[in-house]
């Protein structure tokens, strides 16, 4: 869908208002292929606000947002398959098993070779030895990595994380961590936000934050020294 050129992600001069508050104001970035880029900015700055715009769950009310060459107010439910979404709530069925929840993703999907590719996220993300424990059972972290099996089930160009860190032990932000590496380095845009500046200057090559509904690059990315 795109050429070498062309960032999978694209979000242009995005205003947003609750009432008289106004929570975006003139939002612009772009994310590449092969790039993590992190977002903070604290509880109420817009953050979530700004990541369901670019995942299509919410609309701008001026501004546009792209997927690749695809702008989102032009776009049906398709374009939805371009993009992978590890939200605050996991989207789980807790009654299921873990094994039961990503077949039931899988068909809402039509994916091919569903099986195999199931196996392979629950094995990479340290669930295989549970996939057929209940949901319910499952601990915060292992929640948010089935979760996150789940947003890259169908192996999406885009994939975007609502504070993945909230809650999680030492290994699991590893796996968030080595994750995000993984994600580069198969030429994936990542879209991050989170409250720990620390943890947004090792898992990304451009950090920025939300004060005030405006966007603000931060000096001091690791990899490019933006």
């Amino acid at each position: 869908m795109t050429g070498p050129s062309l960032p999978l992600i694209r979000c242009e001069q995005v205003r947003k208002r609750y009432g008289h508050r106004r929570i975006l104001r003139d939002v612009s970035f772009s994310v590449a292929a092969g790039e993590v880029l992190a977002l903070l900015g604290a509880n109420g700055s817009g953050k979530t606000t700004l990541l369901r715009i670019v995942a299509g769950l919410d609309k701008p009310d001026r501004g546009e947002v792209w997927l690749g060459p695809v702008p989102l107010s032009n776009a049906g439910h398709e374009i939805r398959r371009y993009v992978g979404v590890v939200a605050h709530a996991p989207l789980l069925y807790d009654r299921l098993t873990g094994l039961e929840n990503l077949r039931f993703y899988a068909r809402l999907y039509d994916l091919d070779d569903a099986e195999a590719r199931i196996e392979h996220l629950l094995r990479s993300l340290r669930l295989w030895g549970r996939r057929d424990d209940a949901v319910r059972t499952y601990s915060r972290g292992m929640s948010q990595r089935l979760a996150i099996a789940r947003a890259l089930l169908h192996d999406p160009p885009v994939v975007i994380f609502d504070e993945p860190d909230t809650g999680l032990d030492r290994q699991s932000l590893d796996d968030i961590t080595e994750l995000f590496t993984q994600l580069r380095s198969r030429g994936r845009a990542v879209f991050v936000t989170t409250h720990d500046a620390a943890r947004a200057f090792s898992w990304a090559e451009r950090v920025y934050e939300l004060r005030k509904g405006c966007l603000q690059q931060i000096a001091g990315s690791k990899r490019n020294g933006e």
